[in-house]
């Protein structure tokens, strides 16, 4: 199984992008999913999740910023991102967990120019 991310590019800070991430089979039993995003000479960090009871966390640089979305029986889930920055600059995966494991997308590359 794996999850297959679409949707990075180029952008001018102040713009707009959109995510979508889907499972290429079914994947039972999520507990949540969401997006991670690792820039250059940094760690992986969290950006935004979901999770099967409907809950929503974000990090705080992404905060009224960055919108997640997605249908956890569909094995779907998307981020609207806003006004992005240059520091928004990273490779973006996306994620998804259950009780037995992790599932990892390819990582998508958004670039924000100043």
């Amino acid at each position: 199984v794996q999850l297959q991310a679409s949707g990075g590019g180029l952008v001018q800070a102040g713009g707009s992008l959109g995510l979508s991430c889907a499972a290429s089979e079914k994947i039972y039993s999520i507990d949540y999913m969401g997006w991670y995003r690792q820039a250059p000479g940094k760690r992986r960090e969290l950006v935004a999740l979901f999770t099967s009871d409907g809950n929503t966390n974000y990090a705080d640089s992404a905060k009224g910023r960055f919108t997640i979305s997605g249908d956890i029986a569909k094995n779907t889930v998307y981020l609207l991102m806003s006004n992005l920055k240059p520091d928004d600059t990273a490779v973006y995966y996306c994620h998804a967990a259950n009780s037995w494991r992790d599932y990892w997308g390819q990582g998508t590359q958004v670039t924000v120019s100043s």
